[in-house]
């Protein structure tokens, strides 16, 4: 008689139990999926301002890279009409040279560069030096082949390529102590807003070129004359391949903002839907018990 009173007495609190505790789990699916949706709707904000901004320095960056490709393509030629080859009696000392930046959230940009390279140094890295030009690249690379990079240059990106920058780094690449016979310099070739490519394109030290036998189409060339003009056109050709790689980064990642911008309010829709159809069954759980609570006082 004792036990069937005390289990009369405790089923009644047994299920007001168990509807708090439904309620509360109710309310605290609803307010995690209220500051997830309110954190997605931030993260939107964000990628909209950076699609924006990058679609500005796009602007800018093609009218730039078109000024900027004479350069490249007049140090091009020179090395094309004097026809240079690498010496294949002596083992050859290369370098490349890594065209990135220190700025991410642009799609592969800089993976691709870095992929290439790896690619290189998977055929020969006893001779094989690497110049990152951007931390990313570094990054990357320092992992599998830290010991074969020689510098980097950092600070890339933040603001647009200039010649002096170029100039720089070209300075910093034959002043380093390495005497290359030849190497690439491995880059984005920007092709459309949606499109680029990675490139390498060929480079070669001074004793490369005084072997040449077509050297002698140009009159009045020296080792001193030589020298000059293959700093010139390092220093042309890298500043071509940095605008080419920062046209190619911003294109990118504006396509990257926007991808990501979509996804995102495609994930702000799922979780609204959720929100509501979790809010709809906790009013309709709690209409059901405030009936069943009047139905039993009756």
């Amino acid at each position: 008689m004792m036990m069937q009173r005390v289990t009369a007495f405790l089923a009644p609190m047994a299920v007001e139990a168990t509807l708090q505790v439904q309620q509360q789990r109710g309310m605290a699916t609803l307010k995690a999926i209220s500051i997830r949706l309110k954190s997605v709707k931030n993260i939107q904000k964000i990628t909209q301002s950076m699609k924006m901004v990058s679609a500005a320095k796009y602007s800018r960056a093609e009218r730039e890279l078109k000024a900027a490709r004479p350069y490249g393509v007049g140090a091009q030629q020179f090395f094309e009409k004097t026809e240079i080859k690498s010496d294949d009696k002596e083992a050859p000392k290369k370098l490349l040279i890594g065209i990135t930046s220190d700025r991410g959230l642009c799609g592969a940009v800089h993976t691709g560069v870095a992929r290439f390279i790896r690619g290189e140094l998977g055929k020969d890295d006893t001779n094989t030096k690497i110049f990152c030009v951007g931390d990313k690249s570094r990054s990357i690379l320092a992992r599998l082949y830290g010991k074969n990079i020689l510098m980097v240059a950092n600070e890339v990106g933040r603001l647009p390529p200039t010649f002096l920058d170029a100039s720089r780094i070209a300075h910093e690449v034959l002043k380093c102590g390495y005497d290359y016979t030849e190497g690439k310099i491995v880059y984005n070739r920007f092709k459309s807003v949606v499109s680029y490519q990675c490139t390498a394109l060929p480079i070669y030290g001074a004793p490369t070129v005084e072997k040449s036998e077509k050297l002698v189409l140009y009159d009045s060339l020296d080792s001193e004359v030589i020298k000059s003009y293959l700093e010139f056109s390092l220093a042309s050709l890298i500043f071509y391949t940095m605008k080419e790689g920062a046209c190619s980064e911003q294109s990118s990642r504006m396509t990257a903002m926007d991808n990501a911008s979509k996804n995102a309010g495609e994930m702000i829709e799922k979780l609204t839907l959720t929100f509501n159809r979790t809010r709809q069954a906790v009013i309709t759980r709690e209409l059901i018990e405030i009936i069943s609570g009047a139905a039993a006082l009756d």
